[in-house]
């Protein structure tokens, strides 16, 4: 029989061994991740948009394809790497387990496990799709067969996940009252969703914006709490008793409460995308590099804090992070903050620095520029061709918000008001102010962008006769 000194050794041994593991997979699982999307025309190769990640210390990225090109050039190299199917793809592969099987034989079993695929997103954002059943239904199949497919390659170490909107809440204040969209299948889709993930030791990935949440109720919601400096106030959840001390933590266990309603306690939650726009249209305040460096700063050190910090109803519970994102994507359609989400410039060069490691100080950073745009703008806005707006461009945009039989175009007319001067760049701007003014708030949302060719300005162009219309905060 052992001795009792020898069983206490072992006992030490296995508990130092136990901890060392416990610290290294906390440690590695709360490092951050980068969104690296590609929808510019301005961005640097793939080649160098992953030296820059590794320059940076990323220790994930995730792409939004499975690009053979950025696939090949991550290998070899100690990023992890998430991969996503596109919405389109669902269909079938939910339908047909030799297409899930034919899709990881060619979009996995190339590169894996030189280039350290560790997730695969089924999708993006599918329960955002208004009344798109066909897409609602086909999620969790099309996630069980591709889990099928990697299983049958004898692949362990990938998870299959999807990552989903905030929208997919009716309620997030107070966290406690967090609950799953009404109009959605819940226990058609989002239970069978939950039980898989569970099953698979996967997370239930979330879109989280804190910058678009203080954006729509900026009057109720502070931006210190936004941006984890409300260091002397907090909310306190009168159904929970928990203590909140920032938006975030807010936001994410309103998903974990509105999981507990439906019978999923410990739901592992990760954060598929997550950062702050560093510039934005006029009327779209907040969006600025003080705000944007201050947010990113705050959120990698709560997230690669050890021991971790979790969220105040799963206190102590890792929670992998993705920032969004790498670069400026200036092909994105809508408002401005839509292509302001970037670390870095298209040179590779920081727009704010940012340690990804979250052991600098705010002391040891450089001063950050003032913020200029944190109240919300009262007064009126006009849309204007941009100034280096292609003209041949322009007179496209022109012939298109003219030619809708919408009479927002009627001053234009020869001997009207707002005929002369006669160029592109006059009668665009007025074509996009009156437009814009005219649908700004229809339910397509029409945004001051036009391809790239407006912007906003609070300087009325209007002259002589000719009166530009105008957005009014």
């Amino acid at each position: 029989m052992m001795d009792k000194a020898k069983l206490a050794r072992n006992w030490i041994f296995f508990a130092i061994v136990s901890f060392s593991l416990t610290f290294s997979n906390a440690m590695i699982s709360g490092r951050i991740g980068i969104n690296y999307g590609r929808n510019g025309d301005n961005l640097p190769s793939a080649f160098e948009a992953i030296e820059h990640l590794q320059n940076m210390n990323a220790y994930r990225v995730k792409i939004f394809d499975a690009s053979p090109e950025v696939l090949k050039l991550l290998s070899g190299t100690k990023l992890q790497v998430s991969i996503m199917i596109p919405n389109e793809q669902l269909p079938d592969i939910a339908s047909n387990q030799d297409v899930a099987d034919q899709w990881v034989i060619e979009n996995v079993l190339p590169y894996y496990p030189k280039t350290m695929i560790r997730y695969i997103m089924v999708g993006n954002e599918v329960l955002s799709v208004k009344n798109d059943t066909v897409l609602w239904y086909n999620l969790v199949p099309a996630m069980i067969n591709v889990h099928n497919a990697i299983k049958l390659q004898n692949i362990s170490n990938i998870k299959i996940g999807t990552p989903l909107a905030m929208d997919i809440m009716e309620s997030t204040f107070p966290p406690s009252n967090g609950k799953f969209r009404d109009d959605m299948p819940v226990y058609e889709v989002l239970v069978p969703l939950l039980n898989f993930l569970n099953k698979t030791n996967s997370f239930f990935f979330v879109n989280v914006y804190p910058y678009l949440s203080w954006l729509e109720n900026p009057n109720k919601i502070s931006l210190d709490f936004a941006l984890f400096t409300a260091n002397n106030s907090s909310y306190n959840d009168p159904g929970s008793s928990l203590n909140y001390t920032n938006l975030l933590d807010q936001m994410l266990d309103s998903v974990h409460f509105a999981a507990l309603k439906i019978g999923y306690e410990n739901v592992s939650l990760a954060i598929s995308e997550t950062g702050w726009p560093h510039s934005g249209d006029i009327d779209q305040p907040g969006a600025n590099i003080h705000n944007a460096a201050t947010y990113n700063r705050n959120l990698i050190r709560k997230t690669t804090a050890f021991p971790p910090l979790g969220t105040p109803a799963r206190p102590g519970v890792v929670i992998p992070t993705f920032i969004f994102s790498l670069f400026d994507e200036n092909l994105k359609p809508g408002p401005r903050t839509e292509r302001n989400w970037g670390l870095l410039n298209p040179n590779g060069k920081p727009i704010y620095e940012l340690d990804l490691t979250g052991a600098r100080l705010d002391r040891e950073y450089s001063r950050l520029p003032e913020p200029w745009n944190n109240l919300p703008f009262k007064g009126k806005i006009w849309c204007v061709a941009a100034v280096d707006a292609n003209v041949a461009d322009l007179r496209d945009a022109l012939d298109l918000a003219c030619n809708g039989g919408n009479g927002i175009c009627e001053s234009l007319a020869p001997l009207k008001d707002c005929y002369q001067p006669l160029s592109e760049v006059a009668h665009a701007s007025y074509a996009f102010s009156s437009y814009w003014a005219k649908y700004r708030n229809s339910s397509n949302g029409v945004h001051c962008h036009f391809n790239g060719l407006a912007m906003q300005t609070t300087i009325d162009p209007s002259h002589g006769s000719c009166r530009y219309p105008s957005v009014t905060l």
